[in-house]
């Protein structure tokens, strides 16, 4: 990784930490480059603003998405196809930082409402959604399969759990996932 890349993925990192703690609108720039150690420039010199690091750290998970629906596009749609659909979706939220920018869309919903990167990243789920659907599927089963990706969300966003370990987490959805889509 070259200095550029790593400095590009320190910002990332510091920027959604604080975009998550304290609201996308209440850090700023400086603030992020003061965690960082480094002048507004250097920081200039990477992302313009605040809005193009969001960008950034949106446009790295549609391009996991978009890698997800190719594989889907290239297989049929049988059972197996979707439970391996789920488990490739599943490995991915434990990789990079989609468990941190799911985290920040969270907290920031506010603030991200209307945001184009953002309304590109739920078409993409929604394409992710239908990839587990046959054309025709009565509405109880496209719902079922569909809620398969919600309940690994619901895994790390919504049971409030501190003793339970990221493997737990991750297991747990993934059963129950693979329930809903079979």
């Amino acid at each position: 990784m070259g200095a550029q890349t790593d400095t590009r993925s320190r910002i990332q990192d510091v920027a959604i930490k604080l975009f998550t703690e304290q609201g996308y609108e209440a850090t700023s720039l400086r603030e992020i480059a003061e965690v960082l150690g480094v002048t507004k420039a250097a920081l200039y010199y990477h992302f313009r603003t605040k809005e193009d690091i969001v960008a950034s750290l949106i446009e790295d998970r549609i391009k996991t998405l978009d890698e997800l629906i190719a594989w889907a596009s290239q297989h049929p749609r049988t059972a197996e196809s979707r439970r391996e659909l789920v488990r490739r979706y599943s490995a991915q939220m434990t990789r990079g930082r989609h468990l941190e920018v799911m985290q920040f869309m969270d907290r920031n919903k506010t603030a991200l409402q209307g945001h184009a990167k953002v309304e590109l990243m739920r078409e993409r789920m929604g394409e992710l959604m239908r990839a587990l659907c046959e054309p025709g599927d009565p509405l109880p089963v496209r719902l079922r399969r569909s809620m398969a990706l919600f309940a690994m969300h619901a895994a790390w966003h919504f049971i409030r759990d501190d003793s339970l370990t990221e493997e737990e987490r991750s297991r747990a959805g993934l059963e129950v996932a693979l329930e809903l889509v079979s």
